[in-house]
């Protein structure tokens, strides 16, 4: 049993049908893909269905958007102890806490998270290129070489703006109003997956949405919470619960203090990607602003990223301090042995210099 997590929009659906079509032929009924969105479900269990299928020569059963089911936790768990031949992914929602908060899945799910493209994923569908990624680990001993791997090949300054804008999400892909589609997305997000995962009244939901434009506009800094408590019209525990919700469902990152963690007041909220800015808010966007949300974003899978409220540099993994400034900035610096400065607008490092772009370039 696998569980496939995942904001609104990254492609959960579009990875169970590939599944589907990379491994089974089109005629074969052993693997069959299903959406609990369809009214056929409002009356039958998932864990009845599956035994209908498992029955007729069923091996795989693809379930997507599993948390519309009621009971879907105890559904799996009935299919799982039924059916032990009967092989089940299913694809959730990322404010879903699959484990904490489903304790008879535990031991038998193997979970993972499906994000957005990188940077790399992003100029490799542009250019037809194959790329691979690096650990942040092979960056910083060898970027310069790394450079000179990718330099003759493509140019990614020509591409980076292309994907802070709109190369996170794959539906850039298809022909409609990227920016119009983001923000239904952005829409659906907090209607559906915050209000029905975690249970919230409907009447709360302008309360939400009103939050998450204020953090948006107010850029990347400490939140002011009792201000923005008073602004949505409630508790300073509430908003931080909100936030928290707004977190699990990839709309902003947190970065707290070294050693802190919810519901301590963070040191920082910030957009989960560039693309979400400029949905929101375009006319406004610094640009030190969206290269340090590109940086956090592009960290967060596999590390931790930390600040203190009122330093200009990033702690990543409790060990090491990055710095993000322009390039042009950046040699009129004072610069320390200590701190790695990852510069943008320009394509090439040198020592403890990076060029940021090489970050998007981890998965």
């Amino acid at each position: 049993m696998i569980g496939i997590k995942g904001t609104r929009g990254v492609g959960k659906t579009t990875f169970l049908l590939q599944y589907a079509k990379e491994n089974f032929d089109v005629h074969d009924r052993k693997c069959l893909y299903i959406n609990i969105n369809n009214f056929y479900f409002q009356g039958r269990g998932i864990a009845d269905f599956a035994g209908e299928f498992y029955k007729a020569g069923g091996k795989v059963l693809l379930i997507d958007q599993v948390f519309k089911e009621p009971n879907w936790s105890h559904e799996l768990r009935k299919c799982y102890d039924k059916y032990p031949e009967l092989k089940i992914v299913f694809t959730g929602s990322s404010v879903m806490r699959l484990k904490e908060e489903n304790p008879e899945l535990n031991g038998i799910v193997k979970s993972y998270n499906l994000r957005g493209f990188s940077f790399r994923e992003f100029i490799n569908l542009q250019t037809g290129n194959h790329f691979k990624a690096y650990s942040l680990e092979q960056i910083l001993k060898d970027h310069e070489h790394i450079i000179r791997q990718i330099l003759p090949h493509v140019s990614p300054m020509r591409y980076f703006q292309d994907y802070i804008h709109h190369g996170f999400y794959p539906f850039f892909l298809e022909h409609r109003n990227y920016s119009e589609n983001l923000l239904k997305t952005m829409n659906m997000m907090t209607e559906v997956d915050i209000l029905l995962i975690k249970q919230i009244e409907l009447k709360y939901l302008t309360k939400i949405k009103k939050l998450f434009y204020q953090l948006a506009v107010n850029g990347p800094k400490s939140p002011n919470i009792s201000q923005l408590a008073q602004d949505i019209e409630t508790s300073r525990a509430t908003v931080m619960n909100y936030i928290k919700y707004l977190a699990d469902a990839r709309l902003i990152n947190i970065i707290y203090p070294m050693g802190e963690a919810f519901p301590k007041k963070p040191s920082k909220v910030m957009l989960h990607n560039t693309n979400l800015m400029h949905a929101i808010y375009p006319n406004e966007i610094v640009q030190q602003d969206v290269m340090e949300t590109f940086f956090v974003n592009s960290l967060w899978k596999d590390h931790i990223v930390n600040q203190a409220g009122k330093d200009n540099f990033y702690i990543v993994d409790n060990t090491r301090k990055f710095r993000i400034c322009d390039a042009d900035k950046c040699s009129k610096l004072r610069m320390s042995p200590d701190i790695i400065y990852a510069r943008y607008n320009t394509e090439i490092g040198k020592n403890n210099q990076i060029p940021l772009w090489l970050l998007g370039f981890m998965y």
